[in-house]
């Protein structure tokens, strides 16, 4: 028998492996694909052609995990973007977002000298929100109605709370509860830099940006950091699985045993106790406790046997919200993006940025809207990345590889339609969104990998697709994540955890629920 089985061998699967073996627990990792990491895997789609198969881009990795895990010893480089993000607006303008933030104000007041200059107090607001958020991304919530810990925690978050100014109160509160919107249409007057602020409210958001809450999702975007760039984004150099196989190697270095092809099919639990896993082979393992990497909606809807849970915890697990509206493609390029408005496909600046289609705000509400009605935007928002362009690890001479991370797209298709028949006329209408503004990339497209909603859920285990294991609103936020009174990390089921992107602090390769939830099993030793 083994201390600890993790289901799961994700990154916060690995984080939570590496804490606790640290501290002298025997760990076991079961993975049910051929290869850890779960979401952040780089892997070769096209002979020639490697990249990041589902997480994209780095930002929100925690400085502490990335020390703590000796990740930089083990090999992983992260390149900042040389520029941040580009937005083709029209066959002659575009916005772009630069290292210098001089040259972007410059671009914005173009626009409008107005909003130009009330970006610096913008930008200023969003950071001094964001710093409240990282101060709590490491500390566990306290449970409602919860013993004296969670008092202690609540007076301890509320003695904080204090130090905030009257505008600092206001202006968190407006980003939990608002509609990014809401946010934008107090600060500026252009259409282009609100749809480019606006951007970061949906990304695995399945809402509109006057969506209420949607701008949360903008400030969880904001709160990360890049080799000390606080905000900034990066690539890491091999692609996102540079991140787990660093991961992997400390936690080998630690005595982690890890198990691919090890599907865990069920959790056991004997006399109200979670005591080992059932693979889908037929094999029992055993251990003192399981930790489950999945979400939570996997986790209690499939996992483990309803008789273990209560009929009220039952019905919040089936309204527990996952959808983030996200489909995800990876495409071999012959050549770059000749975008009409600013041509050529030699290498450039904006190649190397996040270039976003979603020119105004009507574009990203229709987007939701054609979602809703349709099954997928007939113009969806489309982020792409060409990590090609600062690591040529990823792709032959002269050729590149690209990520399109595409908003909306719905979970589940109406009318008796799956998304095993529609995924290659969503991938068109993807490919025609972007061709829109550079007519050279259909054919520049060698080939193509798609992952529709259905594809994410069956490969990675996202149900509904959901990127974040389950939606960003302040009802699944904090002390209600995933649900109130088990914040924790714990589980209606004693013995069994949870650390993956269903509990505090949400989604985005992070760490903090791997190593948050690995303090927490240990005081429970």
């Amino acid at each position: 028998m083994t201390d600890v089985l993790i289901v799961g061998g994700g990154h916060n699967g690995l984080v939570c492996a590496c804490y606790l073996a640290r501290a002298g627990q025997k760990v076991t990792v079961l993975e049910r694909r051929d290869i850890v990491g779960g979401a952040a895997v780089t892997e070769e789609f096209h002979p020639g052609f490697r990249n990041s198969v589902a997480s994209y881009t780095v930002s929100l990795l925690n400085p502490k995990v990335i020390e703590d895990l000796n990740l930089h010893r083990h090999g992983l480089r992260v390149k900042l973007r040389p520029q941040a993000n580009f937005f083709p607006l029209s066959d002659t303008e575009s916005l772009s977002f630069h290292s210098s933030f001089t040259d972007t104000s410059a671009g914005i007041a173009r626009f409008s000298s107005k909003d130009a200059a009330a970006l610096p107090a913008f930008y200023a607001m969003l950071e001094s929100v964001a710093d409240i958020l990282r101060t709590e991304l490491l500390r566990t919530p306290p449970n409602v109605g919860g013993g004296l810990v969670d008092l202690l925690r609540a007076g301890s978050f509320g003695l904080r709370a204090r130090q905030l100014t009257m505008a600092q109160r206001r202006d968190a509160l407006d980003l939990f509860t608002k509609s990014a919107t809401d946010i934008l249409d107090a600060w500026f007057e252009n259409d282009h830099l609100k749809a480019a602020l606006a951007f970061d409210s949906i990304v695995g958001n399945y809402a509109a940006p006057s969506t209420p809450g949607s701008a949360y999702v903008l400030l969880h975007h904001v709160f990360g950091e890049v080799n000390g760039v606080k905000g900034a984004w990066g690539h890491a150099l091999g692609g996102m699985g540079a991140i787990t196989q660093a991961m992997l190697k400390e936690a080998q270095r630690l005595g982690v045993t890890v198990r691919t092809g090890a599907e865990v099919s069920k959790v056991r639990v004997d006399n109200g106790r979670a005591s080992g896993v059932r693979l889908a082979n037929g094999d029992t393992l055993r251990a003192r406790k399981v930790v489950a990497n999945v979400g939570p909606k996997l986790l209690f809807g499939s996992m483990v046997d309803p008789q273990h849970l209560d009929d009220e915890f039952l019905r919040r697990v089936r309204g527990f919200k996952v959808a983030s509206g996200t489909f995800r493609m990876n495409v071999a390029l012959s050549e770059l993006p000749d975008f009409t408005c600013r041509p050529g496909t030699h290498l450039q600046k904006h190649h190397q940025a996040g270039i976003v289609i979603g020119p105004d705000l009507a574009y990203l509400e229709q987007a939701y809207l054609d979602a809703k009605q349709f099954g997928w935007s007939k113009k969806p928002i489309v982020e792409i990345l060409i990590p090609s362009t600062v690591d040529d690890s990823l792709a032959p001479p002269g050729q590149h590889v690209a990520s399109l991370f595409c908003q909306q797209f719905a979970p589940t298709l109406a009318d008796g339609r799956s998304w095993d028949d529609c995924r290659e006329a969503a991938a068109d209408t993807i490919v025609d969104a972007v061709s829109e503004y550079a007519p050279n990339f259909r054919d520049a497209i060698i080939a193509r990998q798609i992952h529709s909603p259905l594809d994410l859920e069956r490969k990675f285990g996202l149900v509904g697709g959901d990127i974040f294991h389950g939606a960003l609103g302040l009802d699944q936020l904090w002390s209600n994540r995933p649900f109130m009174g088990y914040c924790n990390y714990r589980t209606p089921v004693a013995g069994l955890y949870l650390c993956g992107s269903g509990t505090h602090p949400g989604g985005g390769v992070t760490g903090v629920p791997g190593h948050n939830a690995a303090r927490e099993i240990l005081k429970d030793k």
